[in-house]
């Protein structure tokens, strides 16, 4: 019993004493220590990055506080990357012993942290480097342990209480600047409290960060607003993309950060209040979103990671939950899914986003709505796309139109086009404009034509074709770039009426919207629509409407056009005012305007859309002899004009 009482006090000795010896060494020399970690330090950063990094005085305080002076970080040949004048410390020495460095209290007293662009020189440019072998390893980081391991650090980076006084964080952008000063920062008790002032070539302003931060336990609820009167304003961008926003509040709650059976959970929240955007590629008013939540779950696990579809999006009124994920377990396959519960359709029209939908504002409706849209592409299998999206209705119903009357289109209206935001010349959409045809006084070789080009199922789809979609989409992740639309005449006909050639993303959304409503709501015929769409789309250089255009190019009413004339008109559409460089200086068409002519002539052929005796008279030239035959008379050498023009597999549909 004596014995086994003495191996158990030895036990527990033992390693107490080894402590002890090695926590005395340590206090003892610790100063000379920590000089050889500045010494290594400033070696590693001059040799691997070309900066010099000094520290005018360091030593530490009682057992576990370091205190430094003036430190200071510069790039050779650059302006200083950061200096700050007084750094008080402490670490958590057991975590330190078990590898990890965790702060206990930060106290910073006046400095600044600056990054600066000159031309191509950036001072923080060798610090951006990436090792090689790191880099080739990151395909096969498990995510899940990769991201919880750079969490733990960060917040083990984060002091349980801080002091910051008189930070100045400053944005140099070749001129484009913005500088946050950090007059107090406290964290307490796991209070937050700031003070900050923010100013730049534009504007300045005072903000203020508030709330609780529990870094060890990893949660946090901060909010985030200013305190002069009016909203916060995003610094900087509006400088160097024109991207003008500002809030009155942001709120970011994380509740849970948890690591477990391989996988890592993130759930929180964050919310805005007011948001406002004003960007050209947005929309040409000011964005408005009054409230906006996020309340997320983040997944992730070893080869994938998601937000979960328990997350939920709240735009005012309108609340969705996404699915996110990206994979890679044996392919790179990405996912989007969104699922909008059944709402009142009247209460989505009044949550759409301010400036975003304009020609919906004073719209009212009946019914409800629900929506659900499926998305996956393999990366290794693109042809495989999975573009599945269903709007579904319930006694749907409009009561009042917005800006956007669809109904106008029953009657006779006056069409304007707008060219670069230049209203062209007013036209009148009904028989007392001597242009206007019917759609009965149109050759049928010309309605077959354009329909085979622009929308080969108009009859039958409900104003989108979900298969056009997916090879839009196949085409424009394989180029990288937007090179393959899908629009129906539906849309063709709804952007040309009510909205603007503009390319932002104001215009698609609404276009899309309002098609939706005109197509399912049965508010003009499929027969009306294709005529008043002959009657208005450019056909050439202030030529609009098929009246118009069967005179300037050949002379004739739209009834007698032959079906390389008309073979000929429906080509053109996509680029109608550069139809003269389809021929060459002897007024023939050229080898690629004679190839898509061939190719358009077999679809139909195939599609039972021609027999072989409608091509009896193919072979005879095409000759242009109305007003546009002047412009042949120009010598064509602008290759870039010829690029520009539609391929063959434009019209493979």
């Amino acid at each position: 019993m004596k014995n086994r009482k003495k191996k158990i006090f030895l036990f527990i000795t033992i390693p107490l004493l080894i402590l002890i010896v090695i926590g005395s060494a340590f206090f003892v020399f610790r100063d000379s220590i920590l000089k050889k970690v500045i010494t290594k330090a400033t070696s590693k950063i001059e040799k691997d990055y070309d900066s010099n990094f000094t520290v005018k005085a360091a030593n530490f305080e009682g057992f576990s506080g370091i205190s430094l002076t003036d430190v200071t970080l510069t790039p050779k040949n650059a302006d200083t990357l950061f200096n700050i004048h007084k750094i008080r410390t402490s670490v958590n020495i057991w975590q330190l012993l078990l590898g990890e460095v965790q702060l206990g209290t930060l106290e910073i007293k006046t400095g600044f942290v600056q990054l600066t662009q000159k031309g191509d020189r950036k001072n923080f440019e060798a610090f951006l480097k990436k090792d090689n072998k790191e880099s080739k390893n990151n395909d096969k980081k498990d995510y899940a342990a990769f991201a919880y391991r750079i969490i733990s650090k960060v917040l083990n980076l984060v002091p349980t209480d801080m002091d910051v006084e008189n930070l100045t964080f400053k944005l140099d952008d070749n001129g484009k600047r913005a500088t946050i000063k950090i007059n107090k920062l406290i964290l307490l008790n796991k209070e937050l409290e700031t003070a900050i002032h923010v100013q730049t070539n534009t504007f300045e302003q005072q903000w203020k960060i508030k709330g609780y931060a529990d870094p060890r336990n990893k949660k946090a609820d901060i909010r985030f607003f200013n305190i002069d009167t009016g909203a916060i304003k995003v610094p900087y961008f509006d400088e160097r993309y024109g991207l003008i926003s500002s809030f009155d509040s942001i709120r970011l709650n994380i509740e849970n950060i948890n690591h477990s059976r391989g996988e890592l959970h993130i759930d929180g929240y964050a919310s805005i209040a007011n948001l406002k955007i004003n960007h050209p590629k947005i929309a040409r008013k000011d964005v408005l979103i009054k409230n906006a939540r996020f309340d997320y779950r983040f997944l992730l696990g070893s080869n994938f990671i998601s937000v979960d579809s328990s997350s939920t999006v709240q735009l005012n009124s309108i609340k969705f939950n996404p699915y996110l994920s990206y994979e890679t377990a044996k392919d790179t396959v990405y996912k989007l899914k969104i699922a909008l519960p059944k709402m009142k359709a009247q209460d989505f029209i009044s949550s759409l986003p301010e400036g975003l939908f304009t020609h919906f504002q004073g719209m009212e409706a009946e019914g409800s709505i629900d929506y659900k849209l499926d998305f996956k592409y393999n990366k290794n299998k693109p042809n495989e796309l999975v573009f599945d999206s269903n709007l579904k209705k319930e006694n749907l119903k409009i009561t009042k139109y917005g800006e956007a009357n669809l109904n106008k289109l029953n009657s006779e209206f006056i069409y304007r086009a707008i060219i670069q935001d230049v209203l062209q010349r007013p036209i009148l959409v009904g028989n007392a404009n001597p242009n206007y045809t019917p759609l009965e006084q149109i050759s049928p070789y010309l309605r077959k034509s354009v329909l085979t080009t622009e929308d080969p199922s108009f009859f039958s789809h409900r104003g989108f074709i979900n298969e056009a979609f997916k090879q839009s989409i196949i085409k424009n992740i394989k180029t990288k770039k937007f090179s393959r639309g899908a629009s129906t005449i539906s849309m063709q006909l709804v952007k040309n009426v009510f909205l603007t050639r503009e390319k932002t993303l104001s215009r698609k959304l609404e276009e899309i919207l309002l098609v939706y409503i005109l197509e399912n709501n049965r508010i003009v015929s499929k027969e009306r629509m294709l005529e008043v769409y002959f009657n208005i789309i450019e056909w050439g250089p202030n030529v609009y409407g098929i009246g118009e255009a069967s005179r300037f190019y050949f002379q004739k009413n739209p009834a007698d056009l032959d079906l390389n004339e008309c073979l000929y008109l429906a080509r053109i559409i996509p680029s109608p005012k550069k139809f003269m460089y389809q021929f060459n200086d002897e007024g023939n068409l050229r080898e690629f305007a004679v190839k898509q002519e061939s190719f358009l002539t077999n679809i139909m052929i195939r599609r039972g859309l021609l027999t072989l005796d409608d091509t009896i008279y193919k072979q005879q030239k095409l000759h242009i002899s109305g007003a546009a035959k002047s412009y042949l008379r120009l010598k064509v050498k602008d290759s870039t004009a010829l690029d520009s023009l539609p391929s063959i597999e434009e019209f493979e549909l």
